[in-house]
């Protein structure tokens, strides 16, 4: 029986109703970033605008209610949506760009922790092993383990930017890699829940982030904290 297998019949044979409590029913927690962990659509959009005025062949501006509209696709999505009228030479050229001054001034400023992050994570530690996987550019995780402080508590991680691939297939690396047999992925959009749908693992909604999620998933919570109590 292969992961996914072994995750669906886990699934059906020991499914929770949401909100109930689902101590001891996985072996490993991994998270999406954007949405879950912190929210960086502030200072992305001050990056992103910083790009645009720098050339002169894009006329939108790029403000936080963009940058939370397309939080959690990958980001050659991303481009292709915001600025669907450049050529691929000039929208490679305009997404380096975006990505370059990003790194930098989250570098610099970092990001919105959500509220009682750390703590949690100190908690969930001792039950969990912990990892995160993001349609992310290479280096973002990087940059909020370095602003954050908390890479302590994570065994590893994956991305978007690291092979091209989207967000199940790096699921299931984090999977194999680490030889998890009943992790679940915790997530703010309909991306998040379809990728872990198609890995076959069980997704918790954090309610707080960008998205909307009113399918199956195992439990929601409106804040991280109460990570302590569900899991």
């Amino acid at each position: 029986m292969n992961v996914v297998e072994s995750l669906k019949y886990a699934n059906k044979t020991y499914f929770c109703p949401m909100n109930t409590t689902l101590k001891n029913k996985f072996d490993s927690i991994i998270f999406d970033l954007d949405g879950t962990l912190w929210d960086s659509t502030n200072n992305v959009a001050k990056a992103w605008q910083k790009a645009k005025e720098e050339v002169d062949y894009v006329p939108d501006d790029f403000t936080q209610t963009t940058i939370r509209s397309i939080t959690g696709m990958t980001y050659k999505a991303i481009f292709e949506k915001l600025v669907p009228y450049l050529d691929e030479e000039k929208r490679n050229e305009f997404k380096a760009l975006c990505a370059k001054y990003e790194l930098e001034t989250l570098n610099a400023i970092g990001g919105d922790l959500y509220p009682q992050l750390d703590e949690t994570l100190k908690y969930l530690q001792t039950n969990y092993k912990l990892f995160i996987v993001s349609n992310c550019q290479n280096g973002y995780i990087e940059t909020f383990f370095k602003v954050s402080g908390l890479e302590h508590y994570f065994m590893g991680h994956q991305c978007y930017g690291t092979k091209s691939r989207p967000k199940f297939e790096n699921i299931l690396d984090i999977i194999n890699d680490h030889h998890l047999t009943a992790p679940v992925y915790i997530g703010d959009t309909m991306g998040d829940y379809e990728a872990a749908k198609k890995a076959g693992v069980p997704f918790i909604f954090a309610a707080y982030g960008f998205g909307v999620v009113d399918e199956d998933q195992w439990a929601t919570v409106q804040q991280f904290g109460e990570l302590r109590e569900l899991l």
